[in-house]
């Protein structure tokens, strides 16, 4: 199962750290990244491969917790609902 994990927030050191341990732990593969800074805003997509049994909704809870911890905000979304909002 594939999602889209985006994440916003002022920049600082450690973010890609933080979330890419969260997911690695979680079992989940990135597959593609793009990140960028905006000035001193930091912005961050992500394309993972979901290679465990934990649902969108408990690694919504576990980013979301990670994101607290950093300071950034974290939301995670199944591709396919990802995709059909922003088709148009």
């Amino acid at each position: 199962m594939n999602a889209i994990v985006t994440v916003i927030g002022k920049d600082k050191c450690g973010i890609i750290a933080k979330v890419s341990a969260a997911l690695a732990d979680n079992g989940v593969n990135i597959v593609d990244i793009s990140q960028t800074v905006l000035s001193g805003n930091f912005t961050m997509i992500m394309l993972c491969n979901i290679q465990s049994d934990i649902t969108i909704a408990k690694l919504s809870e576990v980013l979301e917790k990670t994101g607290e911890s950093i300071g950034v905000s974290i939301r995670v979304q199944h591709e396919d609902i990802f995709n059909a909002m922003h088709k148009i």
